[in-house]
């Protein structure tokens, strides 16, 4: 296979150096907005630049798009038309009327499609996962999720990062659908703003806390933080009647004892997303590999991606209107 990729960020860079070890892939393509930095993560892995993307989906059999946020869009209606199989780190698009747009262009070139929620690939949500299907918690009776920065993104990210519902916990909400299989049907969310100005005045928050009641009933709880000091954290309980089960629970967790002669958590706290979840990368890539040979079916496609935008767009309009909202008022069809 030929695969081209665009966007040589930290991300994008990871993503080349597993398609270029895939052993289905004979050739990788790159390209960058800025050529310079393409040219120079080819070299360093030793495949072919091109001088700019529209180039990367020329004569290749799929396209990754680890772009900037600003290019997801336009790159993915560009493949799609083209009749490529594509990758796209998350956002698909910065609001859902982006995000309609690419679905409803993806559905009709009938092209295969993924998104990148790299949590679908952790090996903790996918045991969670599992042991819920299998009916090892019993019947699932609530659920809470974390997600929490040890350090806030720059001010220059944030005017254009879409919220931090948006941004941040539109993982979580991902997950939430795919561990438990429910749809969330209601969100109250609120949040705060405890750091740098540059937050409110964006009219962002960089505390925040949601309540999400699933189309089951089942209730689930998020919170997140842009400054957690303790180490960035990321974890999910899901209690059932028989047992409860903790994703991101173990000696890297950002988390200290209270409890006299408890030496647990022993390891160093995860202080950025990349090093927490660099395993689950690796595995969405090799597995996009799969899903554009026609191997599989897309474990995540911009259908996934656009529920999981419309529970971030109910959290953002709660927030803001402080009152609860239902799904159903942000969806469009």
């Amino acid at each position: 296979m030929r695969i081209g990729l665009i966007g040589v960020g930290r991300i994008g860079a990871s993503h080349a150096e597993v398609v270029r070890d895939h052993p289905a892939v004979g050739e990788v393509v790159l390209a960058d907005a800025d050529a310079a930095r393409a040219e120079k993560v080819a070299a360093d892995l030793g495949v072919r630049a091109v001088e700019n993307p529209q180039d990367a989906m020329r004569d290749v059999d799929a396209v990754v798009i680890a772009a900037a946020t600003s290019a997801h869009a336009e790159l993915m209606i560009a493949a799609a038309r083209a009749g490529l199989p594509v990758f796209c780190e998350k956002p698909v698009a910065p609001d859902i009327a982006g995000t309609v747009e690419v679905r409803d262009e993806v559905d009709r070139a009938g092209v295969p499609n993924q998104i990148g929620f790299m949590r679908r690939f952790d090996a903790g949500y996918v045991v969670a996962r599992d042991a819920l299907r299998a009916g090892t918690l019993g019947e699932l009776q609530r659920v809470h999720m974390v997600t929490a920065d040890a350090e806030p993104p720059p001010a220059g990210y944030i005017p254009n990062s879409g919220g931090i519902f948006r941004d941040c916990h539109v993982h979580d909400f991902d997950i939430l659908r795919w561990v438990t299989g429910r749809e969330v049907a209601e969100v109250y969310a609120i949040g705060a703003n405890r750091g740098a100005s540059y937050f409110a005045d964006a009219g962002d928050v960089d505390q925040s806390a949601a309540v999400l009641t699933l189309d089951d009933g089942t209730i689930a709880t998020a919170q997140g933080s842009r400054y957690n000091g303790g180490g960035y954290d990321v974890r999910m309980e899901l209690a059932g009647t028989v047992s409860t089960y903790a994703v991101g629970l173990d000696d890297h967790t950002a988390l200290v004892s209270a409890e006299p002669g408890v030496a647990f958590p022993s390891g160093t706290p995860y202080r950025e997303f990349w090093s927490r979840f660099l395993p689950a990368y690796q595995a969405e890539i090799n597995v996009f590999i799969d899903v554009a040979a026609g191997k599989q079916d897309s474990p995540c496609t911009v259908a996934d991606a656009l529920e999981s935008f419309y529970v971030a767009e109910a959290a953002t309009l709660s927030r803001q209107e402080h009152r609860p909202v239902r799904v159903e008022e942000v969806r469009r069809a």
